[in-house]
């Protein structure tokens, strides 16, 4: 049975949401600000507008499948508290009904608010809302292992874009460098660009082994994986493109899901460098990811593909995932700005990593970034990329900093 936790001080809402998806399954967490009151059996109580308070309570008596902040709830509170959530526990999800505007809409988004709703939604259209929040809670489930006790995995962080040239294995590289400063000896990276794969150029180094060594052998697990990683200065861990790209033609898509799902129980973090498209790899890491980080340069053939690989991923069904938009190459003589990007694509831009002389000539060095302790712009909003999986509070600041390369040329 799907669990529904409320947050409101509105006894109507609570109706509605009770007729909406069965009063059996729907607990009440407070019931209004600053007091403390028990509904029916349910022991959820306590302070509305404290997070760190909903986050004890909610641990005391067990996580639910779908969390409803509804009127009444400060909406920092909503969002500091989804912040969290999405980071540790993937298998919920939370919906906000509240009256906020466009913008705090995308920010909501992106700090892991899965769904929103009007606070004087009918029961029908509430209904909706919740058995789809329902229903991402059940996909985003796929991220905790089972076998294991109901241990969480490794996050399974794909780097995908619709073309090649849009900078995804700088992005993957520096992604990897930089949760490896966080996680040492926890991170890999994984190169699935199997015919022209440039992660070991990108870290300067020689491996003596990588995939299609690895799903050679019949009966891998996670030890004899290990054996085919090359390990990296920074504490990383990579498993690298074949060297021809014949290599490649013998990996299949059930090899690439084996690989991910031993990565995925041994290493904290598995960052994945894809081919450009949509290919049966790409889409068989796709299915495994918690995360998708989804690069696009700034000119209209890479927005526009964007756009379409956003719609495959919805026809597929595969939306259980975080998706993190980067925008790369920004520069405002494209005659592009940050409000066209996200009109074509249909949803917020997460980073913006503008052009920089430093780029190229890490790449050619083959020292990320994000190693090397540059003092660059792009190297700032990198950070700011591998800080979205550092589990914290994340706090809603609105539009950050990271835009101002283009919103000055609106």
């Amino acid at each position: 049975m799907t669990r529904v936790v409320v947050s409101t001080t509105s006894d109507e809402f609570v109706r509605r949401v009770r007729l909406a998806f069965g009063a059996g399954s729907v607990e009440v967490l407070t019931v209004a600000p600053g007091k403390q009151r028990r509904d029916g059996d349910s022991d959820l109580t306590g302070r509305i507008g404290d997070p760190t308070s909903v986050m004890v309570q909610l641990g005391a008596v067990g996580m639910p499948e779908v969390l409803v902040f509804g009127p009444g709830v400060p909406t920092e509170t909503a969002f500091a508290v989804a912040a969290f959530i999405d980071e540790r526990h993937p298998g919920t999800s939370v919906v906000l009904a509240s009256g906020i505007g466009p913008d705090e809409w995308l920010a909501a988004m992106r700090l892991g608010i899965r769904d929103v709703a009007a606070p004087d939604a009918d029961v029908a259209d509430l209904r909706v809302v919740l058995e789809r929040a329902a229903s991402t809670a059940s996909a985003r489930q796929r991220a905790v292992s089972p076998a294991d006790g109901g241990r969480l995995r490794g996050r399974v962080i794909p780097v995908a874009s619709p073309k090649g040239g849009s900078g995804k294995t700088t992005i993957a590289s520096n992604l990897a460098v930089g949760l490896a400063r966080l996680a040492p000896q926890q991170t890999v990276i994984v190169d699935l660009d199997l015919q022209f794969g440039d992660v070991a150029t990108a870290l300067q180094l020689a491996p003596e082994h990588g995939v299609a060594d690895a799903v050679r052998v019949k009966d891998l697990d996670a030890m004899a994986l290990k054996t085919f990683l090359s390990p990296h200065q920074t504490g990383l861990y990579a498993l690298c493109a074949p060297d021809s790209p014949a290599g490649a033609d013998a990996i299949t898509g059930e090899d690439v899901s084996r690989l991910i799902e031993l990565l995925a129980m041994e290493f904290r973090y598995v960052v994945v460098d894809t081919a450009p498209g949509l290919t049966e790899h790409t889409l068989a890491v796709l299915d495994q990811a918690s995360d998708a980080v989804l690069v696009a340069g700034m000119d209209v053939p890479s927005i526009r593909g964007l756009r379409k690989e956003l719609e495959i991923l919805r026809e597929l069904s595969l939306t259980g995932m975080s998706h993190h938009v980067v925008v790369n190459f920004a520069d405002r003589s494209t005659g592009l700005t940050l409000d066209d990007v996200e009109v074509v694509i249909g949803t917020g831009v997460d980073l913006v990593l503008p052009r920089s002389k430093a780029v190229p000539l890490s790449t050619n060095r083959g020292v990320p970034l994000l190693q090397s302790g540059a003092r660059d712009p792009v190297a700032k909003e990198l950070q700011r990329l591998v800080g979205r999986f550092q589990p914290q509070l994340k706090k809603s600041t609105g539009r950050e900093a990271r835009h101002r390369a283009l919103t000055a040329g609106r």
